[in-house]
């Protein structure tokens, strides 16, 4: 997906026209760019951690020729993606919109009856499986 196509998909879930949606989009990322590139992170609870990051200069190698190269400092942008986008990523669950709640009512607080202590419930063994061994191959000689 694309600037685009994320402009017209929140135009559709919002009920608003694509043009402000990305007009807004565009601003968006300019202020999260400005910020960090100013050295102060984003974060957007729930979604991702935008930060800069200063990196040292380093000894590396390079590969063709296995010469040592100097790798000067320079900065960096790092995005973290956060609790709640990494457990709907790796659940497949879709974000739900934020639901309107009805006001609480309040109610006569009623006397508890008090409770009785249950019997601690029993943990069931779990058994294990022999394990299965997979048939030798033969080795192949080399010459």
């Amino acid at each position: 997906m694309n600037k685009r196509e994320l402009a017209a998909a929140i135009a559709e879930r919002t009920d608003r026209d694509k043009r402000d949606v990305e007009a807004v989009l565009n601003e968006f990322v300019a202020t999260v760019t400005d910020t960090v590139a100013s050295g102060e992170p984003v974060v957007l609870t729930g979604f991702a951690k935008f930060i800069r990051v200063d990196r040292g200069p380093r000894m590396a190698r390079n590969p063709q020729t296995g010469a040592p190269v100097k790798v000067p400092a320079k900065k960096a942008a790092r995005i973290t993606p956060l609790k709640a986008f990494k457990d709907a990523v790796v659940g497949g669950k879709a974000v739900k919109k934020a639901a309107k709640k009805a006001p609480a009512k309040k109610t006569a607080a009623k006397k508890a009856a008090p409770a009785k202590k249950a019997a601690p419930a029993k943990k069931a063994v779990a058994k294990k499986a022999p394990a299965k061994k997979a048939p030798a191959k033969k080795a192949t000689a080399r010459r």
